[in-house]
């Protein structure tokens, strides 16, 4: 594995200190793929890797910041097994980084005590749990790819695939979006690259790879669960059911919590929801979940909410509730008309 050259025009300073800090300690670090790496496993590591709940997620992190304050830190509350900072070709860091730990106790302090740490004046980082992402999404495949090209081009370029999903795009007309899902974190990792290299040579226009969002992912599943709503009898082909438009109301709730998420440097909330109960009434029980970047564990429970009578659709509204409980959990004063809302559309 080759060390990838540095632009020595930018953050010469901080290289350099670096570069010192590396010769004082031993410490060597390798950089491949977008990221530089220590240890997995460190010198003198015996045994198993740790666990996945070992690991942590670094973010807001200064793009001048590198290995010689944050190993140090990070080593300061638990065993290090590896440190991951992911890198531009540029030399400056991404702005978040990964560290493990040798089991879950060290993962959990550093979390207790870095979470909010000032690594700079007006610089505070944020720590989480880091979650192991295995699913990616490529919009704007050319319709006419059918899903055994697209695995056997994988297949061939890529490793640990295990699904291939193909869906109409719904973002763009006359194209395909594909759902594709890797054995490992560093599998899709590595095949994200590639995808967005162009290394794959994926007939389209316009493509766009991405970690595959909680919300995208609910979305598709919803239209395979619809039935569809017609059926073309001249080729027998089920036409593709349409995502709903967000009502006014639904939309500003949600607006309202991801302005007040970003104003408060938060990062935008992820929801999920189930439907796990309809009473006699009409009325739908959900649980549902919220991840918030900012925050290292996320908000869960129960409501209850009505359909809409404009057939919007019950998940979306589920989420208008929840999104007024959040900003009501994070403080945000809500006026006589807010109360009104959450009210009339869900109860507890």
């Amino acid at each position: 594995m080759e060390r990838e050259k540095w632009t020595n025009s930018i953050n010469q300073d901080r290289k350099t200190s670096l570069l010192a800090w590396e010769k004082e300690t031993g410490i060597e670090l390798v950089q491949i793929n977008g990221q530089r790496r220590y240890g997995g496993p460190p010198p003198g590591w015996v045994g198993d890797p740790p666990p996945a709940d070992t690991e942590v997620y670094i973010g807001k992190l200064p793009q001048d910041l590198y290995e010689d304050v944050l190993i140090p830190l990070f080593q300061s509350v638990g065993k290090l097994y590896e440190f991951r900072l992911m890198m531009t070709f540029s030399g400056l860091n991404r702005g978040f980084a990964y560290a493990k730990y040798s089991n879950h106790r060290g993962a959990r302090d550093a979390i207790a005590a870095l979470n909010h740490y000032p690594v700079r004046q007006g610089c505070a980082i944020v720590v989480c749990w880091s979650t192991q992402k295995r699913e990616l999404s490529v919009d704007g495949l050319a319709a006419s790819v059918s899903q055994q090209e697209l695995e056997a081009t994988l297949q061939r370029a890529t490793q640990g695939i295990l699904s291939v999903t193909l869906h109409a795009s719904p973002h763009q007309r006359q194209a395909k979006l594909a759902v594709l899902k890797y054995s490992s974190h560093q599998a899709a990792a590595l095949a994200k690259k590639a995808l967005m290299e162009g290394n794959l040579r994926l007939r389209g226009s316009e493509m766009r790879v991405e970690w595959l969002h909680p919300d995208l992912k609910q979305k598709l599943q919803l239209w395979e669960e619809r039935p569809p709503a017609s059926q073309v009898q001249e080729n027998k082909r089920l036409a593709v059911p349409k995502p709903l438009a967000l009502s006014p109301a639904v939309q500003n709730m949600l607006d309202h919590l991801n302005t007040l998420c970003g104003r408060q440097c938060l990062g935008m909330p992820l929801f999920l929801t189930k439907c796990i109960r309809v009473s006699p009434h009409g009325w739908l029980q959900f649980w549902f979940q919220v991840q918030i970047p900012g925050y290292p564990v996320p908000f869960s429970g129960f409501t209850w909410v009505r359909q809409d009578g404009q057939g919007q659709s019950r998940h979306e509204e589920a989420k208008a509730a929840v999104a007024l409980h959040m900003l009501r959990v994070l403080g945000e004063p809500l006026g006589p008309s807010w109360h009104r809302e959450l009210l009339c559309r869900s109860h507890n």
